[in-house]
């Protein structure tokens, strides 16, 4: 697997979470899954998936993780699937770098910085 270009968005002082943004590419001959992570400026790190039905916007957690098959690239971004840094410990401000491990079903744990 490879990540690329793995970024945030700055916070406000007061924002208790985050969202972290990237692309994952499946060179390989095999699925794997991306299914979590830690990071230490945040109590956790989920998945999730953010839409509009009906004129709705809403953001839920996704279940089950999200699959990245052989020869594919999934791309977390603003408005669709996204990493979200929950009960943020800091502000994430512009120029930092901010440290993460994301967790794949079979890759295992891979480290991961995002530039704000």
């Amino acid at each position: 697997l490879q990540i690329v270009h793995p970024w945030s968005r700055a916070t406000p002082g007061t924002a208790k979470v985050g969202g972290g943004y990237l692309k994952i590419i499946n060179g390989g001959s095999e699925p794997d899954r991306l299914l979590g992570g830690t990071s230490p400026v945040a109590r956790r790190l989920e998945l999730h998936r953010s839409a509009v039905v009906d004129g709705i916007a809403s953001m839920r957690p996704v279940e089950g993780g999200i699959e990245v098959r052989p020869g594919e690239t999934v791309e977390l971004a603003p408005g669709g699937v996204h990493l979200m840094l929950v009960d943020l410990k800091q502000p994430l401000k512009v120029g930092d770098r901010i440290g993460a491990t994301l967790t794949f079903e079979k890759a295992g744990a891979v480290a991961v910085e995002f530039t704000v």
